[in-house]
């Protein structure tokens, strides 16, 4: 029932295995607001707001796996879902987001 309400839960990754797939070559977006972004990121994260991922969605290749970030998760939960609806298939959420990734001991550029 929660489903048909809400749709399919969005794929999560720890920072942990967000990390190694980081390495191995996924892509990163950050889809919070560039103030936000300005302060803390992820190394090699890529600034795509929220409110400008449905015009920029061409930027990104739907065969590559992508990880989004937002703070706290809730925001590229929402992303994730879109990336979805839009036919990526290889779309993941950082679980926690940067809170959990910095949490987790992982590197921070400030």
């Amino acid at each position: 029932m929660l489903t048909r309400l809400f749709g399919p839960r969005v794929p999560e990754l720890t920072p942990h295995e967000a990390h190694e797939r980081l390495q191995a070559g996924a892509l990163l977006i950050d889809v919070r607001e560039p103030d936000e972004w300005r302060a803390a990121r992820i190394p090699g994260a890529r600034l795509i707001p929220l409110d400008e991922l449905p015009q920029r969605v061409g930027e990104l290749d739907p065969n590559r796996e992508i990880i989004l970030v937002c703070r706290s998760g809730n925001r590229s939960a929402s992303a994730t879902a879109y990336l979805q609806r839009a036919g990526f298939t290889k779309v993941r959420n950082l679980a926690g987001g940067l809170i959990a990734w910095a949490r987790a001991g992982l590197p921070v550029v400030r």
